[in-house]
This record gives C-alpha cells, structure tokens and sequence, in this order.
C-alpha cells in the first residue's frame, strides 16, 4: 500500500482529496494520474492493490485502497479509511463499472444482470452514499460527486440491457443527489463517454454491432482527452457544477445512432 503525502511539486496548487474507483486500468488509471498531476492527493480503489499501484507509479501524492464497492461492509471500512488517513474528502469520481458479454435479454442469466447491477449501480450508490456521509459532516462541509455515465445512458447499444439499463439508473442517481446535496454545498455531476481508447472499446476500432445488425469500425478518441475532462469538472468551486458533459469521439455514431 502506498501511503499518501501531502508533498506536491513546487509550483503545483494543492486540491484536496480526491477517490477514484475502477482506478487500476481505463478511465479511472487516466483520471486518477491527471488528477495527481493537478495537486490532487488520490486514493485510487480497486479489486487489486497490484494495478492500482501501477497506476500511482513514483507518486507521493496517492494511495492504493482494495475495494469491493459492491460489498457494503467494504465500502463503508473504506471511507472510513479515508476519514482516518485524511479527515475529509474533496471529490469522489464514481468511475467503476462492467460491460457485460452482448446479449438478448432473453438469454442474460439472472446472475450476469445481478454482477451488472450490483456494480455499475449499488456500487456507485454505496460510493455516493458514504461520500455524501463523509461530506456533510466533515468540516468545512462539501465537496463534489462525478459519476461515470456513458453515451448508453442517453441511447443504447445493441445487445446492451444490462449496461443500458443501469447506466440510464446513473443519471437518475445524479440529478437526486445534485438536488439532495445543495444544502450541504455537495455538488454533482455526471460525465457520459463515448469511445476512449481503452480495454473496454478494444473491438471497436475494427467493427462494432450497429443497430441494423451490420458491424463497422468506430473512430476512438486518445484517453488523455476523457482524463482532462474530469480534471475541468473536479477543479470547479462549489459554487459552479458542470450537471452533465458529454466527451466523445468527434465522428462515433451516437447523434443519429440507430
């Protein structure tokens, strides 16, 4: 485990603490190094304290936590860890997720949609719920919850009911929790990505389902461009929110898809 430091390169403005899920590869690997680079102290969260401690590298400025956010006895050891290591949190980034193997719903046992739900959704929930906990009672009170949607919160991909289903839920859990948080200064937002370059979207770049059943290569855009982006929502006073962003790859089938 790497414990963090207070320590930040001459020059670089301290941000405050910041966790990140799903922080040992993808999305939450970029977000979690970007936010480092910008004065950030991150505890990056994971299954295993191995890619998590890839993903901190050298840095002084973050700590790898071990996590099952869809354990709730887990999650709540974790924020309380952070509490101890930390005293507060500044910014939750509600990253971790699963994209589960396309199917009909038909032919999705009950069990694939329970590992979809129970981490795309009760896992960002317990996260939300033991960050808000954490940030109405910490003093100064406040902070700031992003959540990971995606394109398929907005419109699905095929074979996609699980995904869809809970990513469409993420927005739901937004708007109630940026409604709830404004008078504890709890800000939320929530981010849809479309087409990092990442282990998720390997396939697409030689050809992805389309909605008529054929399958055509899809542009992706570099990852550094999603990590920036959750750096631009993270930096804001709490007196600013970015409600909803949608970062993409500029010629993805996503307006007109289907």
């Amino acid at each position: 485990m790497t414990n963090a430091s207070a320590t930040k390169d001459a020059g670089t403005q301290q941000r405050g603490i910041a966790l990140v899920t799903g922080a040992g590869s993808g999305i939450g690997r970029a977000a979690a190094r970007a936010l480092m680079a910008d004065g950030w102290t991150v505890a990056a969260v994971g299954r295993r304290l191995e890619p998590l401690q890839e993903t901190l590298g050298a840095s002084a400025s973050g700590q790898a936590l071990s996590c099952d956010i869809s354990d709730e006895q887990q999650v709540d050891a974790l924020f309380d860890r952070i509490k101890s290591d930390h005293g507060r949190l500044d910014l939750l980034f509600n990253n971790a997720g699963i994209f589960p193997p396309g199917t009909l719903i038909d032919e999705m046992s009950v069990a694939q949609w329970r590992q979809a739900v129970d981490i795309n959704l009760t896992g960002a929930f317990l996260c939300a719920r033991a960050a808000f906990r954490l940030m109405r009672h910490q003093d100064p009170q406040g902070g700031r919850i992003i959540n990971n949607g995606s394109i398929s919160a907005h419109a699905p991909r095929p074979l996609s009911v699980a995904y869809t289903t809970t990513k469409h839920a993420i927005t739901g859990l937004t708007k109630q929790l940026s409604l709830d948080g404004r008078p504890f200064s709890i800000a939320c937002g929530q981010i849809d990505i479309g087409n990092a370059a990442s282990e998720m979207t390997t396939g697409f770049g030689a050809g992805a389902l389309q909605a008529d059943g054929s399958r055509k290569a899809e542009p992706l855009m570099p990852m550094p461009h999603v990590a920036d982006a959750v750096v631009q929502m993270a930096r804001l006073p709490l007196a600013a929110n970015i409600q909803f962003m949608t970062i993409m790859a500029t010629n993805m089938p996503f307006v007109g898809r289907g």
